[in-house]
């Protein structure tokens, strides 16, 4: 079976610096696939070629067996492909609803927009408490709830994340968890997650790939590398 998503020999970086040399990755259809790593390892790095955020100096990122090295990052949105980057991803001077309602901009039509802000409720209630307030003004986890909203609001059909705990309390973060299962069990949708956390991240995911200083240096079944001794003490810090 094709793989949603596929890294072939992806060399990327940002100008003359290589951050990346030669990553093979694969995401299976409406699969969970982990990126771990220690900070600088290369995983936002890897996020931001298949988002288009930059470009790639060699190698072939493939979308359902498709190209996209030659496409704007506006252009792989419109294929499908969600990004919720580090840092939030929301644009802190809007309100949640202008923030949800700029996530939706490829939807065709305000009722579909508003039947998608109403599945985004579902998902996470506090948002429509929270519709007129500014997102800067949210607690951490509320941003963090409204940046996967507002990347998943226009249907993608894979979903990249970076770093989707990193400053929420342990709660918070169970009931994100959750709902990205029930997305993921759902509505099919492949996901890519970077995650420091590596046993949350194992537990939600397949597979997983470990990168170090660019390199892919494991892979296999969560399973696997979760009850693999050498693997925990060497890169998941267990």
């Amino acid at each position: 079976m094709t793989p949603q998503l596929e890294l072939r020999g992806l060399v990327a970086g940002y100008g003359a610096t290589e951050i990346l040399h030669g990553i093979d990755l694969r995401v299976a259809s409406g699969g969970v696939t982990a990126l771990l790593g220690a900070n600088g390892a290369g995983k936002t790095t890897t996020l931001r070629a298949v988002s288009g955020l930059i470009r790639p100096h060699a190698g072939d990122i493939l979308l359902d067996g498709k190209s996209l090295l030659k496409r704007s990052a506006s252009q792989i949105a419109a294929l499908g492909v969600g990004h919720v980057p580090d840092g939030r991803g929301t644009i802190s001077e809007l309100s949640v609803e202008e923030n949800l309602q700029t996530g939706g901009y490829l939807l065709k039509g305000r009722d579909a927009l508003h039947s998608r802000m109403e599945q985004m409720f579902v998902w996470f209630p506090i948002l429509k408490q929270r519709l007129r307030q500014q997102a800067g003004t949210l607690s951490g986890g509320e941003q963090q709830m409204l940046a996967i909203a507002r990347a998943m609001i226009a249907r993608p059909r894979l979903l990249l994340l970076d770093e989707p705990s990193f400053g929420i309390a342990p709660l918070v973060v169970r009931q994100i968890f959750d709902t990205l299962r029930e997305i993921n069990r759902k509505d099919g949708i492949g996901v890519l997650l970077i995650e420091q956390n590596a046993a949350l991240a194992l537990d939600i995911a397949g597979d997983a790939y470990v990168l170090e200083n660019g390199r892919v240096a494991v892979h296999g079944a969560s399973a696997d590398l979760k009850n693999d001794a050498a693997v925990r003490r060497s890169y998941l810090g267990g």
